[in-house]
């Protein structure tokens, strides 16, 4: 048997719920390994924000994936979190409520996630790639050399999300954000394609009592032993 290129890179794969750390988490990994990093999610905040811009419903799957297909997007490097959109830094503008809501419904639409699988695959670079989103280790690199699923309780990331608004000035509800919480793990776990939901492969991480240190010398770990 050969393999190509391509398949002889090593993938991460870190899914599980908002809230649950994979961002935090999957950007210390990669910058630690000295691999790439994927923020699958991010790309369908994008594509909402897109649509929105282009004044098209987030429920007209043909012309959100049409979208999708074309966006010209750029990640920062390192501990650089910044997304640019057509050449525009809109990391702001994604990662509010709102945008997550939004990526929540465009991510249920298979048009959307076959625009979008080839793109995320192709992130795939030496050395290495950690791909942080919810269906990385299920769909888009199921042959990944280690799987993560990070998970805590939603009172847990209600609060996580509450204290990060709130240093930020936003003044929110925790109430408010636990109720966003669950309808999206709902919305994510029940879509038809591609639901929310560990591989079987996967090793289960519950982060709720966890300290991000913990959870990074677990994560690279399960690399270390796996590769």
């Amino acid at each position: 048997m050969t393999f190509s290129r391509e398949e002889l890179v090593p993938v991460l794969t870190i899914d599980g719920p908002g809230g649950a750390g994979k961002g935090t988490i999957s950007r210390l990994v990669a910058e630690q390994l000295g691999w790439h990093y994927l923020d699958s999610g991010a790309l369908y905040r994008l594509t909402a924000l897109a649509a929105r811009r282009a004044s098209i419903e987030l429920d007209d799957a043909n012309a959100v994936a049409a979208l999708a297909a074309v966006l010209d997007i750029r990640f920062g490097t390192g501990t650089d979190d910044s997304v640019w959109f057509q050449g525009e830094e809109v990391s702001g503008f994604i990662r509010t409520e709102q945008a997550g809501a939004d990526a929540s419904i465009v991510a249920a639409l298979p048009p959307v996630r076959d625009a979008l699988l080839q793109r995320q695959r192709d992130f795939r670079q030496p050395p290495g790639l950690v791909a942080d989103g919810r269906d990385m280790g299920t769909v888009v690199f199921p042959q990944a050399v280690v799987k993560i699923f990070l998970t805590a309780s939603a009172e847990e990331r209600a609060d996580r999300r509450y204290k990060q608004l709130i240093a930020k000035g936003i003044d929110v509800k925790i109430g408010d954000l636990l109720a966003d919480i669950r309808a999206r793990d709902a919305r994510d776990s029940q879509r038809a394609v591609a639901p929310l939901r560990p591989a079987d492969d996967a090793i289960s991480v519950d982060t709720t009592q966890l300290s991000i240190s913990q959870v990074l010398d677990i994560v690279i770990n399960k690399v270390r032993e796996s590769t």
